[in-house]
């Protein structure tokens, strides 16, 4: 019997360890488990995050093994190669469907009944991957998807238009990577539409504003690992925002990678799109209405990812 309070993440790198970090805080789980190819990684992890018990709800953190994961409500997966500065999230395809060729056996094998939330990169071939190695219903296998993107936008928006960015309401769709695209056509701010508030708010030059929060919102990631080596408070934080999402069961709508089977023109592709999230995993799709230049782009989108599937050792569903 899965147990809604126990988690385990596997993968204990930057990303791994600042989910940790981020959950821990957030006091959704009793019980959380480190899973590393490094088990001494995993465990010193466990013993530095474990010394701020006192001050947070979570009961238990530690370094286990796949044999902890059998009761978990959910197994959230960071494993993978560090993105470099030169590379894009695509170029670390075939490393990290190796990586996750070994995790996904081992969790199957145990007769696994949760939900597997993929957040290594490229986070839609790889959340494809794992649907198509783990044999799991597609509702049960769920990307990280454009989450931080959309939150990116959000904050882009705020900033430029001196407002709350939890009075904005805009999207990110796609690929989460350079094919991405900004669904402005819908975006508003408390309902008004985001053209009209920024007319409000004296910005007039829609396209030059829209075209430059774009590239800034698709950078950002660049520009981080540029300055810094990797990102990963950002994503924490974005995971710990869908897994809240799931556990108290609220029916949240968030960009995931999430299957099509027919949305937007599209299927048998795990691609980010706005969907309903809860304690079953990914729900229903929403389709956005898209205008004709965002459809197109979307449609790019979608052919860049299957090409990249086309090069996958991993068998189809």
């Amino acid at each position: 019997m899965l147990n809604m309070r126990k988690a385990a993440i596997i993968g204990c790198g930057f990303v791994g360890s600042a989910t940790a970090f981020s959950l821990m805080h957030q006091g959704l789980f009793t019980e959380l488990v480190l899973i590393d190819v490094n088990h001494e990684k995993a465990k010193g992890e466990a013993m530095d995050l474990s010394h701020g018990r006192p001050y947070v709800d979570t009961a238990k953190i530690y370094a286990g093994s796949y044999d902890d994961i059998s009761d978990c409500s959910m197994i959230i997966i960071t494993a993978g190669a560090n993105q470099k500065p030169e590379e894009t999230r695509l170029d670390l395809v075939q490393k990290n469907v190796a990586i996750l060729k070994t995790i996904i056996p081992e969790i199957t094998k145990r007769g696994y009944d949760g939900i597997l939330l993929i957040v290594s990169n490229p986070v839609d071939i790889l959340t494809y991957a794992a649907y198509c190695l783990s044999g799991f219903e597609p509702g049960r296998v769920l990307g990280s998807g454009t989450v931080l993107d959309s939150a990116r936008l959000r904050y882009l928006l705020s900033e430029h238009l001196k407002v709350d960015t939890e009075s904005i309401h805009a999207f990110i769709i796609g690929e989460h990577g350079d094919s991405e695209l900004a669904v402005w056509s819908s975006a508003h701010v408390a309902g008004i539409p985001i053209h009209d508030f920024c007319e409000f708010r004296g910005h007039f030059c829609h396209h030059d504003a829209m075209e430059n929060i774009y590239q800034n919102v698709r950078e950002s990631a660049y520009e981080i690992i540029h300055r810094k080596g990797a990102t990963y408070y950002g994503i924490a934080m974005a995971v710990n925002h869908i897994t809240e999402s799931m556990i108290r069961d609220k029916n949240s709508v968030l960009p995931l990678s999430t299957l099509l089977t027919g949305q937007y023109g599209l299927q048998n592709l795990y691609m980010s799109v706005p969907t309903i999230v809860n304690q079953n995993g990914a729900g229903p799709v929403l389709e956005l209405p898209l205008n004709e230049q965002e459809q197109s782009h979307l449609q790019q989108s979608a052919q860049t990812l299957k090409k990249v599937i086309q090069t996958l050792d991993i068998p189809q569903r």
